[in-house]
């Protein structure tokens, strides 16, 4: 299943301006187009000019604004042995779910849960696993919908950051890590799209996973909902630091990676 982008260019354009409180005007001024431009743009009309001139001003990569307005950005295809991938719909949109696993032990572990939990649930079934966690990223509806009947299915203990602690997880700070087999699971913080969104970083599958939530999209991030500077330096200092190869695994949207990332999300390119 292909699973498309999050954002459009627009959706860019918008979250920068909303984070960094411009009006069409402002940017408009700072940029050297009119505010009729800006507003086009904003709206989803593409202009490849007006988009090289804005994107300084909104502290964005021209080239990788332009890559996604002329939809000449795609992230490779990922695929990681003991990691799947669950993408759910959930009113106008889907969200997404991951299983991490050690193959030699079969112990599994869920992040999240998305608005439907069998697909995850018929995942362990026919793998043959034992989930022993549930790690939760942040606790917005969509990504914890099916929270007590995954629980409840397979008796596994919910975690959740404590920022957002949540009936039915327990809650931990940022820095704790689990076990779960052969992997070794290390939580990051890296709120500011969500109060206390969490980041865990998978290593001894064959690349190093970050299950990001919201924090970061292929392409692009989930804004600033509590605090656009807080997202940008904690995905900059928590995220981006890792190595090129270690696979994302957001929200909303397909896989990529760090490398992928650098060269193509006009947030952090």
């Amino acid at each position: 299943m292909t699973i498309p982008l999050e954002d459009f260019f627009n959706d860019i354009v918008g979250k920068s301006m909303r984070g960094l409180g411009l009006a069409d005007s402002a940017v408009a001024e700072k940029s050297g187009v009119s505010a009729a431009d800006v507003q086009s743009l904003r709206e989803g009309n593409w202009n490849a000019a007006t988009a090289r001139k804005i994107a300084h001003t909104l502290g964005l990569g021209a080239d990788a604004l332009v890559g996604l307005g002329e939809k000449t950005y795609r992230p490779a295809d990922v695929s990681v042995a003991g990691l799947a991938q669950f993408n759910t719909p959930y009113e106008d949109m889907t969200v997404n779910s991951y299983l991490a696993w050690d193959t030699t032990s079969k112990e599994a572990v869920a992040f999240d849960t998305g608005a439907d939990a069998t697909p995850m649930l018929d995942a362990l079934a026919q793998h043959g696993l034992k989930l022993k966690f549930i790690l939760l990223t942040h606790t917005h509806g969509d990504h914890i919908l099916e929270l007590d009947r995954l629980s409840e299915k397979t008796g596994a203990p919910a975690f959740v950051g404590d920022r957002e602690p949540i009936e039915g997880a327990e809650s931990f700070p940022a820095g704790r890590t689990w076990t779960v087999g052969g992997l070794a699971i290390e939580s990051r913080l890296t709120w500011g799209h969500s109060k206390g969104g969490i980041t865990y970083v998978i290593r001894g599958l064959a690349k190093p996973v970050a299950v990001v939530g919201d924090a970061v999209f292929a392409g692009s991030m989930g804004g600033g909902g509590v605090s656009y500077a807080a997202a940008l330096a904690t995905n900059r200092a928590e995220i981006f630091t890792l190595s090129d190869d270690t696979v994302i695994c957001p929200g909303h949207g397909p896989l990529t990676t760090i490398g992928e990332e650098r060269r193509h999300n006009p947030f952090f390119a």
